[in-house]
Formats: C-alpha cells, sequence, structure tokens
C-alpha cells in the first residue's frame, strides 16, 4: 500500500479532516493512500506533512509525503498555500485552487460566451442606474460579489402601486420605498463593506406557491473529463425566495414533472446536461484547474433555463437525504478521488 500513489484533501480547519477522509474514502475503490491535512499541518522545511489516515478501521496522524495531488476543499480567496504546494508537486497537481468566484469577473467572461442567452443582466451596483432597471425589469436582485448561501442577497420589486419593496430571504419587505431617492438612501444603508452586483430578476415558474432552483454538480473524474453527477431541485419555504434556505431538495426529475409536463421534463434535463457542461468548459477557461462546480438554474414562466449562479465549492450535505433516489450518489464523493489519481497518473504518462 506504501507504493499506492498519496492523495491529500485541503480542507479549512483540522477539526475538518476526519469528516473528509471518512467520507470521501468510503466511495473510492482505487489504490491509493488518502489523508486530509489543514495549511497548519504543512511542515514547509522538511517538505512533510501531519495527516490523517483512516487505515483498517483505526484513525492515524502521523508525517507523511507530500501528495501527488491535492483536492482543495477551503473556500477561501487566499492562495499562498496552493501556490507554494504546487510549486513543490507540479503545476496543476491542486484542483480546484480557485474555488471562491468573483463574480462579476465570472459574469464578465460568460457574457463573451454563447451561453450569453441563458444569463439575465448583471452589473455593478455601484454604476448602475436603477431607476431604469426597475422601469425595464420590476424585479431586481443585488448580490455580494463575494457571497454564499444566499447570505446579504436582496430581492427589490416595484409593485403596481409604484411603491418598491426590498426584501432579504423572505417576500415580506424588510422595507418599502416610495421615491426612487428613498431607494438608494435606503439601500446605502443596507450595502456596506462589500462590492455588490446587481442583476435582472427572473418571474419563475413555482411549484405550489414556492420558489424553487434547479442545480446540476458537474465534476471530473477518472477520464479526466467533465460529466454531470447529479442534478436536484432545492425548494425554498413558503413566501421565501432564497434557495438556499431551502424546506426540501429533490432529485429533478421527479420534481418537475409536477410543474412542467413529463415530455418537457425529459427535454428539459437534457438541455440541463448540455448547459452545465458547457458552463463549466467556460469557468474553466477563466479559472485553470477546477475539478467539479456546482450550476444553478431557474425555469422562467415560459419555461426557459436560466443561469443564476456557479459555485466552485459545491455543498454536499444537500445530497445526503436522496441516497436512494440519486443513481450516482456515490459519484459525488467518488469523482474527486478519481480525478485526483487521474492527476498522479497523467504526471507519469500513463493517465487514459
Amino acid at each position: 500500500m506504501d507504493n499506492y500513489p498519496f492523495i491529500g484533501i485541503l480542507v479549512q480547519k483540522r477539526g475538518y479532516r476526519r469528516r473528509n477522509v471518512k467520507l470521501y474514502q468510503r466511495y473510492v475503490n482505487l489504490k491509493l493512500n488518502l489523508y486530509a491535512f489543514s495549511s497548519e499541518d504543512i511542515l514547509w522545511d522538511k517538505k512533510r506533512i501531519i495527516g490523517l489516515q483512516l487505515k483498517k478501521g483505526r484513525w492515524k496522524q502521523q508525517e507523511l509525503p507530500f501528495p501527488r495531488a491535492v483536492y482543495n476543499r477551503c473556500y477561501s480567496k487566499e492562495s499562498l498555500t496552493i501556490q507554494r504546494l504546487e510549486q513543490l508537486i507540479g503545476k496543476g497537481r491542486c484542483f480546484n485552487s480557485i474555488n471562491h468566484f468573483n463574480k462579476w469577473e465570472l459574469t464578465e467572461h460568460l457574457a463573451q460566451s454563447p451561453l450569453k442567452a441563458h444569463l439575465p443582466y448583471t452589473g455593478l451596483y455601484e454604476e448602475a442606474n436603477i431607476t431604469a432597471l426597475l422601469e425595464q425589469h420590476k424585479l431586481l436582485y443585488i448580490k455580494p460579489l463575494f457571497g454564499s448561501k444566499g447570505n446579504h442577497v436582496y430581492q427589490v420589486e416595484m409593485k403596481n402601486t409604484g411603491e418598491v419593496y426590498v426584501s432579504e430571504h423572505s417576500l415580506s419587505p424588510l422595507m418599502i420605498c416610495r421615491t426612487y431617492e428613498d431607494i438608494r438612501q435606503k439601500l446605502g444603508r443596507l450595502l456596506t463593506g462589500s462590492t455588490y452586483l446587481i442583476q435582472q430578476g427572473i418571474t419563475v415558474k413555482q411549484s405550489n406557491h414556492h420558489y424553487f432552483d434547479i442545480r446540476a454538480l458537474v465534476q471530473k473524474g477518472l477520464g479526466g473529463t467533465w460529466s454531470v453527477t447529479a442534478i436536484i431541485c432545492r425548494m425554498a419555504f413558503k413566501q421565501y425566495f432564497n434557495t438556499s434556505m431551502c424546506k426540501q431538495v429533490f432529485e429533478a426529475s421527479t420534481f418537475l414533472q409536477n410543474v412542467i409536463t413529463a415530455a418537457r421534463t425529459e427535454q428539459t434535463l437534457q438541455e440541463l446536461h448540455g448547459l452545465s457542461l458547457a458552463f463549466a468548459e467556460e469557468a474553466e477557461q477563466l479559472y485553470s484547474g477546477l475539478g467539479e462546480i456546482s450550476v444553478d438554474f431557474v425555469l422562467d414562466e415560459e419555461e426557459k433555463l436560466w443561469m443564476i449562479e456557479i459555485n466552485g465549492k459545491p455543498q454536499k450535505s444537500i445530497y445526503t437525504d436522496l441516497k436512494q433516489q440519486l443513481k450516482g450518489y456515490h459519484h459525488i464523493y467518488s469523482s474527486p478521488m478519481e480525478y485526483a489519481y487521474y492527476l498522479t497518473q497523467r504526471e507519469s504518462g500513463t493517465a487514459t
């Protein structure tokens, strides 16, 4: 077993090592040495790492060689650790090296691609004419440049009365604005400490008056190419627009048939596969070294798909309740290990 390649999972904190090794090792069938480590575990001078392994059912922490490939599970803008690791183990051996995406940078890149037709209008809030945008779209979303889980995302909606409702998470307004000057002034109190984007709101299809989105998990595996591992729907609580605070998660093909016809569901799933792969390939042109992403879509009232967000560190826990429904559930955890193995074999020129 000592001859098997070492694969490392880089985690945010030492306390996260055990759960990651347990999860990923359970689903991998390749001959490899897996361990997890944090940046504080790296002994740069000795070129060794204090890694945590699970061997024959027992946990073992010891000094280990540098891995031949690293799966980055740190959600951070800090990249110095990754850069130093790649200087020692080889460029491109740390995948998901960038997973905290700059939403504006990514939007600008995607807007130049053939996928533009599936992107809602997005601009920088500071440069936007919010009056004109509200007149045109009636519904807008304001979100931070770097953000996750729907935190600090605001819905701005012009009602038929001319009043503008500003909401966070739920549809109940945080504030009601009656003049355009009022909007800028009141939003200014909310939008502090970050750069914000303003995005065209899509009037979406709902399921029994619940908002939902569609998430595609796209990963690389043993062949080093992208594939769609899972497609799910996240249904928000009633009177909430934030699907990150979801009431329930469903396997997409079953859920969508309650919203659109069976025939249209099949077409939509085929389109989701194609679009998700295309978005992954485009994202990788901007951020090299990706190994997995999730792509979030919504369906509008005419059943057109709109891409609303790409996530560089897909949340895995949302799939737990779908173990039985998702045919390829194990791929969620096995694919990153297979891709890491692929990188070690490519180094010696034997990857397939």
